[in-house]
């Protein structure tokens, strides 16, 4: 059973510690900028991953590069105490970017087909990169303050949720110090300076299926000698919504979409295959049996119906775990945090169906010998206030350009201080 680092008496220390820091406010905008423009796609992050060990660096950390492929990871030590563990992920997206920031994104990168895509941080990786990097910034600048070891992790490839697993894998917590607790933060379409925590489930599971289709290709004028895999495959991807609307409970909340749809080459010709992805979101481990499970008694039934001359072939990829936070933690983080933000800007919200590979640094799984490392996992706000209706309470809303869209550019202030702060806040709670 893991024990959690003594209560800090006195949070008044964050305070003193980030009021007397160099904010360095210029030279964080401007990292910020810099890798907002050069995104790159998950597991090809050298640039990114060679930045961020850069600043370490500057600050005085051991920095070993290359783990799990392109991940960071810092090591601070300052006497006896915690091992905190800081973490941000650093790929990018394959989005155009039509934010209109004059430091908007330009950049191509190869994905894994090898096709060249444009790229683009549209879910706020470079943001996580900045304030994580002002944060070590800080807490370096200040051991007089605190004992301990912070382990800072700069992770790859959470957009394809493997680049926690591959780090652990490559021994994160064997070559380097165990954390005693593991905290992290995801910049969202909030209002900037406040922060959304949630005491246990935060963030859905997730699980994406690829699907092919096996027909019988054709001239797409005698379809009668073919077995159409395009229309199986539309008559599944319609049934599939069933899974939401007619199996699931409505207090047990699933998601199921559709995200890509391939098939044929010319229009007067009937191809053998058709494909498509499925990502599923659910909030317990039963709940996404249940559906992976329809997922597959739904395709395999449209194919057998079709009279395929084979069953549907159906890999399973990116598939984390929810987020489920330590309750004890995330009550000490948000007090910590409430003394160094103004009034109201820590805050408790309802779970997101969205999901993060965070939670595999908890080692939920058992893979790994030990006791499981507590962790507590938090959204802070990047948009304009503005920008928001004036019924807005908590959540994101749907007038806010949020992740994964082409318009998603956080604002560099006041996101970064707030960022900061929070990390910093976070991480003395623990460090004695």
């Amino acid at each position: 059973m893991t024990t959690l680092p003594a209560a800090t008496p006195d949070r008044t220390r964050a305070a003193r510690v980030l009021d007397a820091a160099d904010l360095r406010t210029e030279h964080w905008r401007d990292l910020y900028r810099d890798l907002h423009a050069h995104p790159e796609l998950s597991g090809r992050e050298h640039r990114t991953a060679g930045v961020l060990a850069a600043e370490l660096r500057a600050a005085g950390l051991e920095v070993t590069e290359g783990v799990g492929g392109t991940g960071v990871v810092g090591v601070l030590r300052n006497g006896d105490g915690p091992v905190v563990m800081l973490r941000a992920d650093m790929d990018g997206l394959p989005v155009l970017e039509d934010s209109g920031k004059p430091y908007q994104s330009r950049h191509t990168d190869t994905d894994p087909a090898g096709d060249t895509v444009p790229t683009m941080h549209a879910c706020g990786h470079d943001m996580h990169v900045t304030a994580l990097a002002a944060a070590v910034d800080t807490l370096a600048g200040a051991r007089d303050a605190w004992r301990g070891t912070l382990l800072v992790v700069g992770q790859p490839a959470e957009e394809t949720a493997t680049g926690a697993n591959a780090m652990l894998d490559d021994g994160l917590f064997t070559r380097f110090p165990k954390p005693d607790v593991a905290l992290g933060q995801h910049v969202g379409p909030l209002p900037a300076g406040v922060a959304n925590h949630s005491r246990e489930l935060l963030m859905a599971a997730a699980c994406t299926l690829d699907v092919t289709i096996h027909g019988r290709g054709g001239h797409g004028s005698m379809p009668h000698v073919t077995v159409d895999p395009v229309l199986t495959a539309a008559y599944a991807v319609t049934r599939l919504q069933a899974i939401v609307s007619r199996e699931t409970p409505s207090g047990d909340p699933v998601v199921v979409t559709v995200g890509t749809f391939h098939a044929g080459t010319k229009s007067n010709i009937i191809p053998d295959t058709a494909t498509f992805t499925v990502n599923l979101r659910a909030r317990s481990d039963a709940s996404m049996a249940r559906a992976v499970a329809a997922v597959h008694r739904v395709v395999e039934a449209e194919s057998a119906a079709a009279g395929c001359p084979q069953p549907p072939t159906i890999g399973v990829r990116e598939n984390p775990p929810a987020t489920v936070n330590t309750p004890a933690l995330v009550d000490r983080v948000m007090a910590a945090q409430e003394a160094v933000m103004p009034a109201g800007a820590i805050r408790v919200a309802e779970p997101l169906m969205g999901s993060e590979d965070f939670s595999e640094f908890g080692l939920p799984k058992g893979r790994y010998a030990g006791d499981p490392v507590p962790y507590a996992f938090w959204f802070w706000g990047g948009m304009d206030p503005d920008l928001f209706p004036a019924d807005y309470t908590t959540g994101f809303s749907a007038s806010v350009p949020g992740n994964h869209t082409a318009q998603f550019a956080p604002l560099d202030e006041p996101t970064i201080a707030a960022g900061r702060r929070l990390l910093v806040a976070a991480a003395l709670e623990f460090l004695a």
